[in-house]
């Protein structure tokens, strides 16, 4: 009799056991599945950001290139500028207006000593003073 309780509490245990190894293996089971599918949004969103960081990087070279040209057009204009108020007498002093502000004078000061109008005045006004 002893025995069989022995036996039978034996088994008991080990079917406790059994029962919790399969839940335990079902769990992780889980678990990995759900892992898989974190990892998998993960990597969509790693393909997502590479794409985006290869548009702003072909982005900023273009940018780039669109800057170099842009001064080798404006690198020729102040000579130019230059030239172009040497050889008519009677052309408007911009360079000198623009001096003139930057030792405080007024719009109306601007139009009678350089002959500008009063919209350039007022331009002149605006894009130098400090």
């Amino acid at each position: 009799m002893f025995l069989e309780a022995v036996v039978i509490v034996l088994a008991l245990l080990w079917a406790g056991t059994l029962a919790f190894l399969l839940r335990h293996v079902r769990q992780q089971r889980e678990l990995l599945l759900q892992q898989a599918e974190r990892d998998a949004v993960r990597d969509r969103r790693i393909l997502e950001l590479l794409k985006r960081v290869d548009h702003y990087q072909q982005s900023a070279v273009k940018v780039g290139d669109e800057v170099h040209e842009l001064r080798a057009i404006l690198a020729p204009l102040p000579d130019k500028l230059a030239q172009i108020e040497q050889r008519d007498p009677s052309s408007l002093s911009f360079a000198q207006a623009a001096k003139l502000v930057g030792m405080g004078a007024t719009v109306d000061e601007l139009t009678q000593s350089c002959g500008l109008t009063q919209a350039e005045a007022q331009l002149m006004s605006k894009l130098h003073k400090g």
